[in-house]
């Protein structure tokens, strides 16, 4: 409990909410924002985010009952083979947070992710792999493990499930706490974007309360589980006025690429969304669009990649 800010007894609680929706539970959460940044990033007062960054400051030490193990468990970072992903996410993804991987077809967020699976699994820890659009099957899994420590059994520590519909991957989310155990460390959701496509008459207002149930959730896997999450996520063209706003075909200025599910679904205080842009087949750039590392206004880093030679 010593390092929850939801048992700082001062904090209201529309602000005890609004810090769990953006996904702040935890001091370490607010190590690099400031009150004011805070303030407009979850709509309160400047006064409760003043009180909020002052509970944050005060020296914390962990429950006598915590052991030593689960401590580094959770501040371990997991560093990929890539390194200008790693850079951006500085020095590596952290345990128990959640990277967006977004980019257009052709991309290698399928293959980052795998790569990540390969990680957790030769750390002998489980991981629940989702494909929804059949990008990623059981036989590219195999040619991931071909040269690797775990080859010979990490079909052991995958569960492996294809989602086809919308309502297949609400179902799965509806359960998904029920099925993270005690070896569970990543959970993949590949092309989670795919089943919204296949309702394109989805309401608004519908398709609101459904990326609000897939934030909840995450939120609570990553946060009370540990658990890490990957997902990965098509582009979609946004139309741009001249000046910034948005836009339509009639008064657009220019089209940009975003990631086509936004960002309300992932839980803000958590999530690392990093874009792949390439420039040819082996080349381009990684970009994060916001990461809980970086306050609100600063400059997100990014770095060249060159697929050739890998670890660049």
């Amino acid at each position: 409990m010593f390092g929850s800010l939801l048992f700082h007894s001062t904090l209201s609680t529309s602000t005890q909410i609004a810090l769990r929706r953006a996904g702040y539970e935890k001091i370490d959460d607010l190590s690099s924002t400031s009150a004011e940044a805070l303030s407009k990033e979850l709509g309160i007062d400047i006064s409760d985010s003043q009180a909020i960054i002052t509970a944050s400051q005060q020296p914390a030490r962990p429950p006598i009952s915590q052991s030593i193990a689960s401590l580094m468990s959770r501040s371990q970072n997991f560093v990929c083979s890539y390194a200008a992903v790693n850079a951006v996410l500085g020095g590596g993804l952290r345990r128990g947070h959640i990277l967006e991987i977004s980019g257009p077809p052709g991309s290698f967020k399928e293959t980052l992710a795998l790569d990540y699976t390969r990680l957790f699994i030769e750390a002998n820890e489980e991981v629940i792999f989702v494909d929804t659009q059949n990008m990623t099957s059981l036989a590219t899994i195999k040619k991931t493990f071909r040269t690797s420590p775990a080859a010979a059994d990490y079909q052991d520590l995958i569960r492996y499930t294809h989602l086809h519909t919308l309502p297949d991957l609400m179902m799965f989310i509806h359960n998904l706490l029920s099925k993270i155990q005690e070896k569970t460390g990543l959970l993949v959701l590949n092309s989670i974007s795919f089943p919204f496509l296949s309702h394109p008459d989805l309401q608004p207002s519908k398709r609101t309360a459904l990326l609000e149930t897939i934030h909840q959730v995450l939120l609570q896997a990553s946060k009370s589980k540990n658990l890490t999450i990957i997902v990965t996520s098509q582009m979609s063209t946004k139309l741009l006025n001249a000046d910034g706003s948005p836009g339509n075909f009639e008064t657009g200025a220019k089209a940009v690429m975003v990631p086509q599910l936004g960002s309300t679904y992932l839980p803000g205080g958590r999530s690392y969304r990093l874009v792949i842009v390439p420039d040819s087949r082996t080349t381009g750039v990684v970009r994060l669009l916001s990461s809980p590392r970086y306050q609100s206004g600063q400059e997100l880093p990014w770095r060249q990649y060159n697929l050739s030679n890998l670890g660049t």
